[in-house]
């Protein structure tokens, strides 16, 4: 046990508010799905359309779930990693209040129409300077912490972690400057137009994918995954490689999501070379997350847990693979604007991000709150295989989808016309929608099988 007095009081809030957001933004994601299918659930009201509630599950998902899961583990990592108590206490419950109020501004803004109208409908210019400001104080918590370390290393997590926080700020300042209308006015103009608003935001989009839900969810897989196995990182050379591969190659790649459009070719040509040069560092870290387990394989077959961290890393690496198949321009003319790119998504985001939080917050949990165990062991495996099922539901379907969706608006009669017309391939594609939505049920219901297991250890469980 450490002498140290580590302050778990802000890590337990934003424990629990990932656990509601994840719930929340899941949710939205299941509605949405469900209209795909039957579009009455549109009810006819706009508040209510696809197209205002699609923003909410994804950045419900992405930073509100995402966001509170990477606050919350950082802070825990960097604590016990640099064996001293967290910097400013104080400063880190306004970050925890003022980020769940930024995440109400975003959401209720969405609900309402009134965004930036960006392919990530980013919120208006108030929101924006709120998590830019909470966003400052956060790095200046973690940079302060690790200032004031007793251990003289710096662990690689928390690299990762630090190149997450400053790169996602310089991405959030980039894409979204804008003039606002006035001081009274939700509204404003954009900075960028045309096709430079195109780059900006697909170099904002694709290193959203690689700071925010790739380096901040490495940080993670390097402290948690040895952490329980028992066992050091497979190679610590390689995850310094690791590190500085993903830092310099990353920010290149956002160009491939503009495969033929009025983006400069050399541009297009450029984002495909550094997202295939991408996948070895990938690969080189999926490597040393799965190889930590050496001298330790067995410890699977009783640690639901430590599966979920596994297989997370495993989808880590499915994920970073199919990513720069998919940057190829002769794939992407078949699989962009189709499923396919939904399938791929998911296997990242459910696969790997959702996973390896979940992994991460059964560890954390009964340490946070002084418990020995979760509640429940089984409750954790049914969990584990609740969302398994929901993810080989959902990303076989969409990819199914996704080729069928290409092929049938490349395909031509002996005329040399279209053979199907939009509402032909629309109506072939329903039945994937449909296992897609009772693959994301699978997964959702998941969330509050660990609601549970968590309440019982929190309020149940002798210390």
């Amino acid at each position: 046990m450490s002498s140290v007095d580590y302050d778990y009081k802000n890590l337990k809030l934003f424990t629990l508010a990932s656990l509601f957001w994840g719930v929340v933004g899941m949710g939205a994601g299941v509605f949405i799905a469900f209209q795909l299918f039957y579009p009455e659930l549109n009810f006819g009201i706009e508040w209510t359309t696809f197209g205002r509630l699609r923003p909410v599950h994804t950045s419900g998902v992405i930073f509100a779930f995402g966001g509170n899961v990477l606050l919350a583990t950082s802070l825990y990592v960097v604590q016990r990693t640099s064996q001293t108590k967290i910097y400013a206490p104080k400063l880190v419950t306004f970050i925890f209040y003022a980020y769940q109020l930024f995440i109400l501004l975003a959401a209720s803004g969405y609900v309402m129409g009134i965004t930036q109208g960006k392919e990530y409908a980013e919120p208006e210019w108030y929101a924006d300077i709120l998590l830019t400001i909470v966003w400052v104080s956060y790095l200046f918590v973690f940079i302060m912490t690790l200032k004031n370390r007793k251990e003289p290393h710096i662990y690689v997590a928390n690299w990762f972690f630090l190149a997450f926080i400053i790169v996602v700020a310089v991405l959030h300042l980039g894409n979204n400057i804008s003039i606002p209308v006035s001081i009274t006015s939700s509204e404003s103009v954009s900075y960028f137009s045309g096709v430079q608003s195109a780059m900006i935001q697909w170099w904002y989009g694709h290193n959203a994918v690689g700071f925010w839900l790739t380096a901040g969810f490495i940080g993670i897989m390097y402290y948690f995954v040895p952490k329980r196995a028992n066992r050091p990182v497979y190679s610590y050379r390689l995850s310094i490689l690791h590190f500085w591969a993903l830092l310099f190659l990353y920010i290149w790649a956002g160009p491939h999501h503009l495969h033929y459009t009025s983006l400069p070719d050399w541009v297009q040509t450029l984002g495909m070379t550094m997202s295939i040069i991408l996948w070895i560092p990938s690969w080189g870290g999926m490597v040393n997350g799965i190889m930590t387990l050496s001298g330790a394989w067995h410890k699977l077959r009783e640690d639901p847990v430590l599966r979920f961290l596994i297989i997370a890393v495993a989808f880590y690496g499915m994920s970073t693979f199919e990513g720069p198949v998919m940057s190829i321009k002769s794939v992407n003319a078949l699989s962009h604007y189709t499923e396919w790119t939904v399938s791929h998504v998911h296997s990242g985001a459910l696969g790997w991000v959702a996973l390896i939080s979940f992994g991460a917050l059964y560890h954390m949990i009964p340490d946070l709150w002084g418990k020995k165990e979760m509640y429940s062991v089984k409750l954790i495996s049914i969990h584990l295989w609740l969302s398994t099922i929901g993810i080989v539901l959902y990303i076989t379907s969409m990819w199914t989808a996704g080729i069928a969706q290409g092929l049938m608006w490349r395909s031509y009669d002996d005329m040399g016309f279209l053979q199907y017309s939009f509402i032909e391939v629309v109506k072939a594609l329903a039945p994937f929608y449909l296992i897609r939505a009772i693959g994301g049920l699978f997964f959702w219901s998941g969330t509050f099988v660990m609601i549970y297991n968590t309440y019982m250890t929190i309020y149940r469980t002798k210390e």
